[in-house]
């Protein structure tokens, strides 16, 4: 490295500076000027590089080069003087230039050095080996691919003689010949099989200065080429699969005609291969179409279809989904599973399903109307019990609220984002309720193969679950109930290990508690686990002064179900609604309203007292089983509901409420007694 001083401190010494600062040839060892403020001296300095008023105190450090960037010619020739003849004085314009050629240098080879980078990246990363060499057979360049293939590191293999490295390379035949040769297959010590292409590499004068190498490792190919030759085996060991299947399975080829179906397949069916084997697909199916057929023809499964098939027409669910290899329709394949034994069940969990509705809760303390008194203090209640994780007990009369109360208490509580899940008790069966609360485990029913299911109380973790009508749950399902409340987990049906659940419990009931205690149809302990927060919904007969705000409501709702426009119901028609006794509370009301609306004529705006179904309303001077009037000029039809309505209502008050036990009385099934109930507005 050169020793260089500079003579002038000035723009043109801080430009000489920097770029000797740069330089990895020219070492500075001094700057000098006049001016000690001058900003080269000052840097220099801070740089600890030495600093001079006078270029002649560097004399005796006899530098190589001075740049001189005074501009002056007194200085140039007294330079000249001061410094012996090995010093080469370099005037400031001639240096810029220099050091521009020595810039420009070096930028020209960094970008040499990214380009090589760049270069050696592609080819490190390509799949493939490279190994080139030259005209003295010796390796200029490997790629690592290659040296990982060939075992050997590249920076070891680079410059090495091909035959030292791989001892059967055929490069140095290439380069002595020019010819090209592709795709030849090789051994390589390592034991790695390859498939290699050579090239001569030809300069511009069309002159050999090397050979190259491109290699693709086909050792697993290989290895899968070799297991695939052997179809016979791969063949028998997927019948052997196939023929272990409980499920029926059966193939086709891409014609749609039967290729193989396995033992359980005829069990179900009752088909053997004489049946079905080179026969169509539609050789099984009794009632349904073929959906091995589908599959061929949209080449996509389709899945969870029901057909009949066999000569005993047996009820099944068939999953199929094509064979594809490549792009190209080899078949089809498909899986049935018998559902006769559990067909029965699943309607009745379906119905069960329809039934039990799981939802976001639709209504809040804003939609319970009412200025009463009573009504007030059942709101209040109800917001307090939302505060806090207690178990609800809502008590009152069918048709005063209950469900509507449960849901604005989810709405406003800390669940309010979690699920609401209201639960029927008395609408299922004992063995399916206790299905649905509290699930089953794989195996608990003989007649179910499906596995396991979640309870609904655990579909409701970290949310709330509404048990209305639970006065008619069975002592069985009470206990389990008061498991979960107690315990705070589920046990399911045939299971063993209990499951945690966080559900808030909501209940409802409009049956006389106390008597069931008595009766031995509801268990204490249950009953005092449930009433610790009762709320009583008042019936609407003691709240009477609510039913203008309420009819305003109804109105609402029933203009958009029957696509009306009532705007007021008129002074008498409140009056005749507010004499009436109400039995049925705030549905029987909607009932009311809704065939008063029915009856007037699409233009009508405003319900009127002549607008009132007079043989439904009783004012308060006829008492509870008080002969029914008959009006001569009303339809057969219409007196008989009025008839059948009054016997229901009368039996449901007797039964105390109790569907069982009414149904049980008037002799007709449980199904029928909901639907009457329904269709004259007192479920």
């Amino acid at each position: 490295m050169q020793s260089v001083i500079i003579v002038g401190g000035g723009t043109g010494g801080m430009a000489i500076l920097d770029l000797l600062l740069d330089s990895d040839y020219l070492e500075v060892r001094g700057v000098a000027d006049i001016d000690p403020d001058a900003p080269a001296l000052r840097k220099a300095a801070e740089l600890g590089i030495p600093v001079a008023g006078d270029a002649k105190e560097f004399e005796n450090a006899r530098p190589d080069i001075v740049f001189n960037v005074t501009g002056s010619e007194d200085v140039q020739r007294s330079l000249l003087a001061s410094f012996p003849n090995g010093t080469v004085i370099i005037p400031g314009s001639v240096a810029t230039i220099l050091f521009r050629l020595l810039e420009e240098k070096e930028h020209f080879i960094s970008r040499l050095s990214e380009e090589a980078h760049k270069t050696n990246t592609i080819f490190n990363s390509v799949e493939e080996g490279m190994i080139g060499i030259d005209r003295k057979r010796r390796i200029t360049f490997i790629n690592k691919s290659a040296a990982r293939m060939i075992g050997v590191p590249a920076e070891k293999a680079h410059g090495k003689p091909i035959y030292e490295v791989i001892p059967e390379s055929g490069l140095p035949r290439i380069m002595e010949s020019g010819r090209t040769e592709f795709n030849r297959k090789l051994q390589l010590g390592t034991g790695i099989s390859i498939i290699s292409s050579r090239i001569p590499m030809i300069d511009e004068q069309g002159k050999i200065f090397g050979a190259l190498a491109v290699f693709k490792d086909i050792t697993e190919v290989v290895s899968l080429a070799e297991e695939i030759t052997n179809m016979k085996e791969i063949q028998t060991m997927l019948e052997a699969i196939i023929h272990s299947s409980d499920d029926a399975i059966s193939v086709v080829d891409e014609n749609g005609n039967g290729l193989m179906i396995n033992p359980a397949y005829t069990r179900i069916t009752g088909l053997s291969k004489e049946d079905v084997i080179g026969k169509p697909a539609t050789a099984d199916i009794s009632e349904g179409e073929s959906i091995h057929m589908k599959a061929l023809q949209q080449r996509k499964p389709f899945r969870g279809v029901n057909l009949k098939v066999g000569p005993a027409e047996r009820e099944v669910i068939v999953n199929v989904a094509p064979i594809i290899v490549g792009v190209k329709l080899k078949g089809s394949v498909g899986v049935i599973h018998d559902m006769t034994e559990i067909r029965s069940l699943m309607k009745e969990l379906d119905r069960a399903r329809s039934i039990i509705r799981t939802l976001e809760t639709k209504y809040t303390f804003s939609d319970i109307i009412g200025q009463s008194a009573e009504i007030q203090l059942s709101v209040q209640q109800a917001k307090l019990a939302a505060e806090t994780e207690a178990i609800v007990l809502l008590r009152g009369e069918s048709g005063t609220g209950k469900e509507l109360f449960a849901h604005a208490i989810h709405s406003a509580s800390g669940r309010k984002y979690n699920k609401f899940i209201r639960v029927n008790c008395a609408a299922l069966t004992e063995e399916l309720l206790e299905m649905e609360l509290f699930g089953f485990e794989e195996g608990a029913f003989d007649h179910i193969r499906s596995g396991s299911r979640k309870g609904l109380f655990e579909e409701a973790d970290n949310g709330s679950i509404f048990l209305d009508e639970i006065g008619e749950l069975s002592l069985a399902a009470q206990a389990k109930l008061l498991r979960v409340l107690e315990e705070h987990e589920v046990l399911r049906i045939g299971g063993t290990q209990p499951i945690p659940v966080n559900v808030r419990v909501i209940a409802a009931t409009n049956i006389n508690m106390e008597k069931a205690l008595l009766d031995g149809a509801f268990r204490e302990d249950l009953y005092y686990r449930l009433n610790r927060m009762p709320i009583h919904l008042p019936p609407l007969k003691k709240r009477k002064q609510d039913i203008p705000q309420i009819a305003e409501r109804l109105l609402v709702k029933l203009n958009q179900e029957y696509g009306r426009n009532i705007q007021v119901i008129t002074d008498k028609a409140l009056q005749l609604l507010k004499v009436y006794e109400w039995p049925g509370n705030v549905r029987e009301l909607e009932n009311i309203l809704s065939r008063a609306m029915i009856f007037m004529q699409a233009q009508d705006t405003v319900m009127t007292d002549r607008h009132m179904p007079m043989n439904m309303i009783k004012s308060t001077e006829d008492q509870p089983g008080a002969a029914i009037r008959f009006g001569t000029a009303l339809p057969l039809q219409e007196q008989m509901d009025t008839v059948e309505q009054r016997i229901l209502e009368q039996t449901m008050a007797e039964c105390e409420g109790n569907k069982t036990k009414a149904a049980k009385q008037l002799q007709i099934s449980l199904r029928s007694l909901y639907y009457k109930l329904e269709k004259f507005g007192l479920s």
